[in-house]
């Protein structure tokens, strides 16, 4: 992790300076609620992502290679784009999920009301299509657009699956590939596009985003059951408190005989029909508990991140298209962070 976090320190400072700065032109309600959800922290993992795609090609383009020399491009908006964009989504989806607490802090829809927070997410969403559309290159709008596209069918999916929920690993990665990978898919995709390489790079990039979006939600799963709130942020099983079927669980409930199962996917329908989960019966919350232990016991975590293993492999596999260097490394330990996180 040396590589990675040496480039932290270095981009971070700059990252959340731009961020501050396009952040004090909004009206001042959007300002609060924008400013509630940057300060909260967070990874700029996708802001990350772009710069070194971005400077991992450019740096190996020789001199005169290319009409418009990739190191007089300011990437930073684009990098800040894709922190608004997702920014937007977490407004949103507290709001969609009944969420109490962000990254250790009241969810924004409580502090300021949902229509404001709705409306901010609206706004965060808009600034970062304009800061794309400034770069004056389709490619990268058509890739922003048909993220969030994917981001929010993702998102539809999951709120039907949670009124219908069944036990299908490969509906559940359909739904995990659409709420979170493709943004990261875009993140990486557009620092290739501006770097000036060609296909082939632009496809690694492709590859790497979306295997490393679906291990990344599918490290954030195991974590619901097995970090505390003190580390995450968020309530331990809080997944399973909001009624949405997990990998851990699907897991879990694969060891279950067929009337266990039966009852146990039934309560959980229950969960996600409930308006507010953070409001669960005296028996709602011994039954949650007494879940969320088994499958920590049945190992059920451990053999997510082993799923999620798979995927950081065929992302690690897509970076041999890369030129080494610091970037190039830089990513490979981005991997292995995302896999073995704690929150």
């Amino acid at each position: 992790m040396r590589v990675l976090q040496g480039l932290l320190q270095q981009e971070l400072p700059i990252i959340n300076d731009r961020l501050a700065r396009e952040t004090r032109q909004l009206p001042d309600l959007v300002r609060a609620v924008a400013e509630h959800v940057l300060l909260a922290g967070g990874k700029r993992l996708r802001p990350m992502l772009t710069i070194l795609f971005f400077r991992c090609m450019a740096n190996h383009i020789p001199s005169g290679s290319a009409p418009s020399r990739p190191e007089t491009l300011d990437i930073y908006p684009m990098a800040c784009a894709m922190e608004f964009l997702h920014s937007a989504t977490l407004l949103h989806d507290d709001i969609l999920d009944g969420s109490d607490l962000r990254r250790g802090r009241t969810t924004a829809h409580l502090v300021f009301g949902r229509t404001e927070t709705i409306l901010a997410g609206d706004v965060l969403l808009a600034l970062g299509n304009r800061l794309v559309a400034e770069y004056a290159d389709a490619r990268l709008s058509w890739r922003v657009a048909e993220a969030i596209m994917r981001t929010a069918s993702g998102e539809i999916q999951e709120l039907e699956w949670i009124k219908h929920p069944s036990l299908s690993q490969e509906q559940y990665l359909e739904i995990i590939t659409g709420k979170t990978a493709y943004l990261i898919q875009a993140a990486c995709h557009c620092g290739a596009l501006l770097s000036g390489t060609d296909k082939a790079v632009h496809q690694a990039a492709l590859d790497f985003g979306i295997n490393l979006g679906i291990a990344f939600q599918l490290t954030d799963d195991a974590l619901d059951y097995s970090s505390q709130a003190a580390v995450t942020g968020k309530p331990i099983g809080n997944d399973l408190r909001e009624g949405k079927l997990t990998l851990p669980l699907i897991l879990y409930t694969q060891t279950l005989p067929t009337d266990e199962r039966n009852a146990l996917m039934s309560w959980v329908n229950t969960l996600g029909a409930n308006a507010d989960p953070t409001a669960l019966s005296s028996e709602d919350n011994d039954r949650h508990t007494q879940v969320v232990q088994a499958v920590r016991a049945g190992g059920c975590v451990e053999q997510t991140r082993a799923h999620a293993a798979q995927y950081v492999a065929l992302a690690e596999k897509a970076l041999t298209s890369l030129p080494e260097g610091l970037e190039r490394t830089a990513l490979q330990e981005a991997l292995q962070h995302t896999l073995h996180r704690e929150k």
